[in-house]
């Protein structure tokens, strides 16, 4: 079962990828090290960031959480949204309709 949405895809896409951007260290989702990341240039930056969102959007329709780094993206299928956390501050909501 996958998340259900009424946006197009590619604006939740846009949201979600620059919310995970905001998450520190998330790029360990990928098995990446600071000093790999480091490395990549900007464009590179954005296109695994891409990558890890649609990857936690696909995952999220199977399990509603997902730890990616030092933060916490759930599900929220009740009000139609997905809530991007770090520690117990929420830091994005991306409204799925």
């Amino acid at each position: 079962m996958g998340v259900r949405h009424g946006r197009e895809y590619a604006d939740i896409l846009k949201d979600l990828t620059e919310a995970v951007a905001e998450i520190e260290e998330s790029y360990t989702f990928f098995e990446m090290e600071r000093e790999e990341w480091a490395a990549l240039a900007s464009e590179d930056r954005h296109e695994v960031m891409e990558a890890l969102a649609d990857d936690v959007f696909f995952g999220l329709g199977v399990d509603p959480v997902i730890e990616v780094g030092k933060g916490t993206i759930t599900h929220n299928s009740k009000h139609h949204i997905i809530e991007v956390t770090q520690g117990e501050k929420v830091t994005q909501i991306i409204r799925l309709v």
